[in-house]
């Protein structure tokens, strides 16, 4: 296997971490269903980052004292081709994936990311259904590429927005973009169909958590929906530490202490975020906490990097190498049973071992390369 998957160093270097030997069950590939994981898991969920590349140097994901300037980014050879994607997501699909997200880095980056698209949207389901298609985004292009993105097939998008303070905003996004540009693209989604709109804010204790009860106020009042996320320790450049992190009860509590919540039951199994809806029926909002209450047991994802790996946890430090077995000459039938052996041999719990592992002893793949 060669090793590709770039990772950053305290330099900003690329290093590369350790490509994992690809399972295999050689099972028929008769379209049947892929069996769990080694902790009774199913593989419904498919996250696929289309590029590296950000305009954003967020703090929690891709600081700029790292991604700076002399950083180096993946040539165009090394990315998988849409043609390479599309071929891994209709074979994950006939296994039983039934979500497709696209992330980044900043997805729209990706030029011609609407042919993709196109091609996803065409696959279908065992069932015949189509595949939910979701995408991520700082927002920033949205604007210009909401109706093309809705021509082609896309669902739904996701939106970062991490404050309503024009000051905080810029700090986090630290390149001075402003936040007016990302409430057009906001308003363009909405009045396209790409919903339900989600909004989510990664709240880190002394930067943005001014801004919960602000958030709340203002998206209540809004259809889109509010994902208030924990602060994570998602890669080894963004200088995580634990005092950082506002838990989801706080959270909850400080929302509810205005504007009174109730739970809600989640909308699928495996669902990330915990729902809570305001009791006089206005809206609802929803937390992500991975670091105090992990949901390990219930976790449906896998994720491809922008260069074909695959990596069965957020926080993993080695993927496998579907890129080198896609231009082998690796078969669709190879390919499945690539899918089928590594989901059957998944143990990923990390965030349930959090607490037991010494800070700073593993190395964890940087979020810009395998997406949230």
């Amino acid at each position: 296997m060669s090793e590709t998957t770039p990772s950053a160093d305290d330099s900003g270097a690329r290093t590369s971490p350790v490509a994992l030997p690809i399972p295999s069950l050689r099972a028929p590939s008769d379209g049947a269903q892929f069996s769990t994981d080694r902790r009774g898991r199913m593989l419904q969920d498919l996250r696929i980052s289309v590029t590296d590349r950000c305009n954003f140097r967020c703090v929690y994901c891709m600081p700029k004292e790292i991604f700076g300037r002399d950083f180096a980014f993946l040539e165009r050879d090394e990315l998988l081709t849409f043609e390479e994607i599309e071929r891994i997501a209709r074979v994950a699909v006939q296994g039983g994936v039934r979500k497709i997200r696209l992330t980044g880095g900043e997805p729209l980056l990706r030029r011609g990311i609407e042919d993709l698209i196109a091609k996803l949207a065409a696959i279908r389901r065992p069932d015949g259904e189509k595949v939910d298609i979701a995408l991520t985004t700082n927002g920033s292009a949205l604007a210009l590429k909401a109706q093309a993105l809705k021509d082609a097939g896309l669902d739904r998008v996701t939106v970062s927005v991490d404050s309503l303070d024009e000051e905080t905003f810029q700090r986090m996004n630290d390149v001075n973009f402003p936040l007016h540009r990302v409430f057009d693209g906001l308003a363009a989604a909405h009045e396209v169909g790409l919903g339900p709109i989600k909004i989510n804010m990664v709240v880190k204790k002394g930067l943005n958590d001014h801004d919960i009860l602000p958030m709340a106020r203002y998206f209540k009042q809004t259809p889109y929906v509010l994902r208030f996320i924990e602060y994570m320790d998602v890669g080894s450049t963004n200088g995580w530490r634990l005092d950082d992190v506002v838990t989801a009860d706080e959270i909850v509590e400080q929302i509810s202490a205005e504007m009174p919540l109730e739970t809600l039951n989640p909308t699928a199994p495996g669902e990330t975020a915990s729902r809570w809806r305001y009791t006089d029926g206005q809206g609802e909002i929803g937390v992500i906490a991975s670091v105090t209450k992990a949901f390990c047991s219930s976790c449906t994802r896998a994720r491809i990097s922008t260069e074909g790996r695959l990596f069965t946890c957020l926080f993993a430090n080695a993927g496998y190498d579907l890129r080198e077995l896609l231009r082998s000459g690796g078969t669709d039938e190879d390919l499945d049973a690539a899918l089928r052996g590594i989901w059957a041999n998944r143990a990923d719990n990390y965030s349930e071992r959090r607490a037991s592992l010494t800070p700073g002893t593993r190395r964890k793949i940087e979020m810009s390369y395998i997406g949230g």
